[in-house]
């Protein structure tokens, strides 16, 4: 389904993350980062979803008008690796399909920083991803945000559950801004429009 089609439509777009103020400044939950930058830019605060467990924003995202696009923002409260649960009842509840979801989430694969936007694909390792193909399948768009690979041997699961580093944090405010950009572009624009400005 293209952007253009049935647009009063609502798009979906999940931030992945972990619940609860110890994770907040965790690399695995950069998706809440964009997701609540999101919200402050559609004048809207989180609220408990009553179909699901997650927390939800209803609004628009671009220019006032035609070209504007309905948006249900979701941080699903169930943990990264359970995520799939919420964020399908609301995709149920809202009546979303899958090509209309957007997932914001961590990337190992990727400099720290860098953003790649893509429709569909594997979850190479990532439970969150994992969790939302096991729920609704694979047909749906991703914001990846670079995280870079651990230094040394440092496992995975110790670093991406580590706070951004002070010298990742200077420019953190930076990326996110321009993370919830390539959002916005996707969903007013379309994937190939947001890729061509973002994917670097």
């Amino acid at each position: 389904m293209g952007v253009t089609e049935d647009a009063a439509g609502p798009w979906l777009v999940a931030g992945l993350g972990n619940p609860g103020p110890g994770y907040a400044m965790n690399r695995h939950n950069v998706g809440f980062m964009v997701a609540d930058l999101l919200a402050e830019r559609m004048g809207g605060r989180f609220k408990r979803a009553a179909k699901a467990q997650a927390q939800v924003v209803e609004g628009r995202i671009g220019p006032p008008g035609p070209g504007s696009r309905r948006v249900v923002l979701v941080k699903p409260m169930s943990y990264m690796n359970l995520s799939g649960g919420p964020v399908n009842a609301l995709r149920e509840f809202y009546k979303v399909p899958a090509q209309r979801v957007v997932a914001v989430h961590d990337e190992l694969d990727i400099d720290y920083g860098t953003l790649r936007l893509k429709l569909g694909g594997g979850d190479n390792g990532h439970n969150g991803l994992k969790s939302l193909t096991g729920s609704f399948g694979r047909d749906y768009h991703r914001v990846r945000f670079g995280i870079g690979r651990p230094p040394g041997r440092m496992q995975v699961a110790d670093y991406v559950l580590k706070d951004f580093s002070s010298a990742e944090r200077k420019e953190l405010d930076y990326f996110v801004d321009r993370a919830a950009d390539a959002v916005e572009c996707l969903v007013t624009e379309g994937l190939e429009r947001a890729q061509s400005a973002y994917n670097s």
